[in-house]
């Protein structure tokens, strides 16, 4: 497990055994995980946006395009 990126709104973790990425809206307590191609073209598009702008509050906007996807709700245990 990485740590990808960890905002105030956000946070990302890799999970390379399991080839995937975990995408969690601090706010909500709601996530989604991408696997495979999906996994592939999010860690492409993250890398190509951190490349762009580094700053949080892009990286964050970039993150809140994908809120409709975030419907599995954070259980903490």
């Amino acid at each position: 497990m990485n740590i990808v990126y960890n905002s105030d709104n956000y946070y990302v973790v890799e999970y390379p055994a399991g080839n995937g990425f975990e995408l969690v809206d601090k706010h909500t307590a709601r996530g989604t995980f991408f696997r495979g191609d999906v996994a592939e073209k999010f860690a492409s598009s993250m890398k190509n946006v951190i490349a762009e702008n580094a700053s949080v509050e892009y990286i964050d906007e970039f993150l809140g395009g994908f809120d409709i996807l975030l419907n599995t709700p954070v259980v903490y245990h």
